[in-house]
């Protein structure tokens, strides 16, 4: 018994000084990227061979969801792992308060002893605080959308000779902070925001031979026909107009080839950061988390942009390698329901860091094990950005999503969407009316009530975020409704 007691206590202390160690973390973060541009989620007509190997590696999670798909809400989400009206964070409503900035991920693994870093695209700003430089051990993130020119990112611009377009910029900082942390003998987390693919469409003239004179197969759900069935509401922004505007309806092979050689750089860059983690070492201790900010439509309905709560531009890409997982290199698949609420307390649980009582998301850890598990039964989606009836409210589960569309007037009236997402992933058939599907949707509608309600008991008293309880309720009228319309505080093109 004796000897058994030593033979437990020796490999507890192996497992400590080996396995048990803190990893070190990397966080890289796409802008308006989404599924269908990755080749591991299934499109053979691109080329992404280091986001496949994460993938490849680690897990592809089939239902991630932005929880809001507007850059500066979305990033405030990520950082916080709290729904945008908890941080208060939006274009059109205000900036992020010290106070919530606090019980951010970077902030806290900081405090925990990890060297923190961040480049690209900060996307909001803290009051009295601004971009937070101060808070990372290494800085290479600005203001707005940053530019592609290397140059223009003060900085960032002592990568600019060697690296002019900033997508590959941002690789060359991560190996950059990979050494430094080596050196300081310090676990780290770095935070990479790429500009890319946003527009301008401005891709790196390196890769132009990637996708020259390709052409692309288009979704089953692309054009204005396949859009008809959907809300006079989400046709009043520009997210309709711009189907035309940027060409996707009469150049769709010149754009998605921009599109896709912008994403092209940004998986070189990828691969500079994990050739150096291999380098150093240090890449069986290094969590890789891959994601985007929002997706994209890419003419899916007879749209663009993003915003909506459609597949396209709610749903983004999230792989994550985990190399100290038993189950690491098997390409497994997860189709939990997941969003960007998670990413915060996923990085703090990984590092072993207490995660804040006040965020809304869960951390993702239990999945890396176990992909059939189920952390969230439902995530509301939300949009208070942009013209006001394109604004509402969504739940959405694993197989259903349900939506309230508020706004009224002489030409629309409030009306809800419900798709199938299990039998309709391109959301072809609204089932709102349909008499089959009046079960679910009374079940999807209680499941959307108890969404604003915890919007009712949580949300910020600032930044009008409180006025959309009485314009989200289903069971107040449209002549009832009153919607102030809060400051501006723009950023071009965003």
């Amino acid at each position: 018994m004796k000897q058994l007691s030593i033979i437990l206590t020796l490999f507890v202390c192996l497992y400590i000084e080996g396995f048990g160690q803190k990893p070190n973390i990397i966080y890289l973060m796409a802008d308006d990227q989404n599924v269908g541009s990755v080749g591991c989620y299934g499109n053979g007509e691109v080329s992404t061979p280091n986001m496949d190997k994460i993938g490849d590696q680690g897990i592809i999670f089939t239902r991630h969801y932005n929880t809001t798909a507007i850059c500066m809400a979305s990033r405030a989400n990520a950082m916080t792992g709290m729904y945008e009206y908890k941080t208060g964070t939006n274009f059109d409503h205000g900036d992020m308060k010290p106070e919530v900035w606090q019980k951010s991920y970077p902030v806290l693994l900081r405090e925990a002893g990890y060297f923190t870093a961040f480049a690209g695209k900060f996307g909001f700003e803290v009051e009295g605080l601004g971009l937070c430089e101060s808070d990372f051990d290494m800085w290479g993130g600005g203001p707005g959308q940053t530019f592609y020119a290397t140059k223009k990112n003060s900085s960032m611009a002592k990568y600019a000779k060697e690296f002019p377009h900033s997508t590959l910029s941002y690789g060359a900082f991560g190996q950059d902070v990979i050494r430094e942390a080596v050196q300081q003998d310090k676990p780290f987390c770095i935070s990479i925001s790429f500009k890319a693919p946003h527009r301008p469409i401005l891709p790196d003239p390196k890769f132009d031979h990637v996708y020259a004179g390709k052409t692309f197969t288009k979704p089953a759900n692309y054009g204005r026909v396949a859009g008809a069935h959907m809300s006079k509401q989400s046709k009043q922004g520009r997210q309709y107009k711009r189907f035309h505007e940027w060409e996707y309806s009469t150049d769709y092979d010149e754009v998605m080839a921009n599109y896709y050689q912008l994403i092209y750089a940004i998986d070189v860059a990828v691969g500079m950061i994990i050739e150096e983690l291999e380098a150093q070492g240090i890449a069986d201790n290094t969590v890789i988390i891959y994601t985007s900010d929002n997706g994209y439509i890419c003419g899916a309905h007879g749209f663009a942009s993003k915003v909506l709560p459609m597949e396209e531009s709610s749903r983004a890409p999230l792989m994550i390698y985990d190399p100290r997982s038993a189950h690491a290199g098997k390409k497994r698949e997860c189709a939990a329901l997941t969003g960007n609420i998670d990413f915060a307390p996923t990085i703090l649980d990984l590092a072993g860091v207490p995660i804040p009582e006040n965020v809304d998301g869960k951390s993702l850890v239990p999945l890396i094990e176990n992909t059939n598990q189920e952390i969230h039964e439902q995530l509301a989606f939300i949009n208070t950005w942009g013209v006001v009836p394109t604004q509402s409210l969504t739940c959405i589960t694993r197989d259903w999503k349900y939506t309230y569309w508020w706004y009224g007037d002489t030409e629309m009236k409030p009306t809800e969407e419900l798709y199938n997402l299990a039998n309709d992933p391109l959301e072809m058939k609204n089932l709102a009316e349909d008499p089959q599907a009046e079960t679910m949707l009374n079940a999807m509608r209680t499941r959307y009530d108890t969404e604003l309600a915890h919007w009712k008991k949580e949300a910020v008293n600032y930044n009008n975020y409180r006025q959309y309880i009485t314009l989200f309720d289903r069971k107040i009228p449209w002549a009832q409704k009153k919607f102030k319309k809060s400051e501006s505080i723009n950023e071009a093109n965003h």
